[in-house]
């Protein structure tokens, strides 16, 4: 082997400690899709130099910590190639937002009084990719409609990546798609609650379109003190 070059087992092993969901199977799908180019060794076998290795690595933190599709890390990369800094991840000003897990990141969309203004499309591969997700896994999830497209597309969003991060991690647990069941049915119920309680106000002031969302934030922020009221202190 060349002098700086690794195996695809050894670049898993680098990466591991930072990335706990990559796998071989998902660099494989990255070169695949044209987001990295290895070398290939006459006996046919992927070398990869230290440049893929970075590469590879800002591929992952983009994808667990900012949820982009593989389309804008696909122009970010490209802006890279050509010598330019690609857009600050955190927002014009912010530089890079701290790294987060997807439950930590559901947890800090979960306390915004609004929605995130940068929406998320993906495709349901990018979603398995992303969120570690098998195949049979997601398909009990969209089984039971607790992660489906966006409205009137093929899409996913970020709430159904969000709850895919969550339901693999849950998994660990033994808690499945019938346990989240439970949590989709009290989510339900809570939006009940929302909209019969603002309907009054919209009726008055119908341009009023945060009111939903700052209920809504209230709501979620007695939810979650009524939960840890419940648990072993």
């Amino acid at each position: 082997m060349a002098l700086g070059l690794r195996s695809i087992g050894q670049v898993l092993a680098i990466l591991k400690p930072d990335f706990d969901d990559v796998s071989i199977s998902k660099i494989r799908f990255l070169e695949s899709e044209g987001l990295i180019s290895p070398e290939r060794a006459p006996s046919g076998y992927r070398r990869y130099a230290e440049s893929d290795i970075e590469r590879l690595r800002y591929i992952l933190h983009v994808q667990k910590n900012h949820y982009l599709p593989l389309k804008v890390i696909r122009e970010h990369l490209d802006m890279m190639d050509r010598g330019q800094e690609p857009p600050p991840l955190g927002g014009p000003g912010q530089g890079a937002a701290p790294a987060v897990d997807g439950v930590e990141q559901a947890a800090a969309l979960a306390s915004q009084s609004r929605p995130p203004k940068r929406a998320i499309r993906i495709t349901r591969r990018e979603l398995m990719e992303l969120s570690g997700l098998s195949e049979p896994a997601l398909a009990e999830l969209e089984k039971h409609a607790l992660v489906v497209p966006r409205r009137g597309t093929i899409y996913y969003g970020r709430d159904a990546l969000t709850v895919a991060v969550i339901s693999r991690k849950l998994a660990a647990f033994g808690m499945d798609a019938r346990h989240l069941r439970v949590v989709k049915q009290a989510a339900e119920r809570e939006v009940g609650l929302i909209e019969q309680a603002i309907a009054p106000h919209l009726r008055r002031n119908p341009s009023n379109r945060t009111l939903p969302a700052e209920v809504m934030q209230l709501v979620l922020h007695a939810h979650a003190a009524l939960l840890r009221s419940q648990l072993p202190q």
